[in-house]
């Protein structure tokens, strides 16, 4: 497949850029900084772009199969950085008629599970209180991708962590999955990549976690 990745030099962007490249795709990496990418291969090609204009961006994404981004905010000072470039890479999708796009969320953003225990609930309405900015971003970012025409899927990892691809988490369509407390950006990325050519997560909100 033809993909084009934003947010490559991100922590679950890189790990979408080397996991498809391994798997033989061909990667559009659409970059900022070009020295802050560390991947290279055949099949990579690094553009350079200002992420808030979407004309930039429409080269970016022509004739791609699909777009994957791991855009967000880095810190709460960041909140509404998802939401702004979002906006844009859905300008240029629809301008070149390119539907499918995946993006991260994050767990909060989606229905509390059934059967969450006192303590998992205690944890999120901590980390929910701490990053309520990040997390009203998050909820903009969807609520426009659901106005948009293109074929999304909202990834929503809980706590992310550095640790190795695993390749073993739960995912549940239109939830999230009880007692799921961190995953890592690895198997973030693994979970994005499966989920380019599954119909059942088209339109939805998927929650991922270990």
């Amino acid at each position: 497949m033809r993909l084009t990745v934003f947010g490559a030099t991100g922590g679950v962007g890189r790990e979408i850029v080397r996991q498809a490249l391994a798997s033989g795709h061909e990667v559009t990496a659409v970059v900022r900084d070009p020295a802050r990418l560390t991947a290279s291969g055949e099949r990579l090609i690094v553009q350079r772009a200002d992420l808030s204009d979407p004309e930039v961006l429409r080269g970016a994404v022509a004739g791609r199969d699909a777009v994957l981004s791991g855009l967000g905010a880095r810190s709460p000072s960041h909140a509404g950085v998802a939401s702004r470039l979002t906006r844009s890479v859905l300008a240029a999708m629809e301008a070149e008629r390119v539907r499918r796009l995946l993006v991260v969320s994050a767990a909060p953003v989606g229905p509390a599970p059934d059967g969450e225990g006192v303590l998992d609930k205690a944890l999120l309405a901590v980390v929910s209180a701490v990053l309520k900015d990040v997390y009203a971003d998050l909820r903009v970012m969807e609520s426009e991708l659901a106005a948009s025409g293109t074929d999304w899927t909202s990834v929503r990892p809980p706590r992310l962590t550095d640790k190795p691809a695993t390749g073993r988490y739960r995912t549940v369509v239109g939830g999230n999955p009880p007692r799921g407390r961190s995953l890592a950006r690895a198997d973030v990325a693994h979970a994005m990549l499966a989920m380019v050519d599954d119909p059942s997560t088209v339109k939805q909100g998927v929650g991922v976690a270990n």
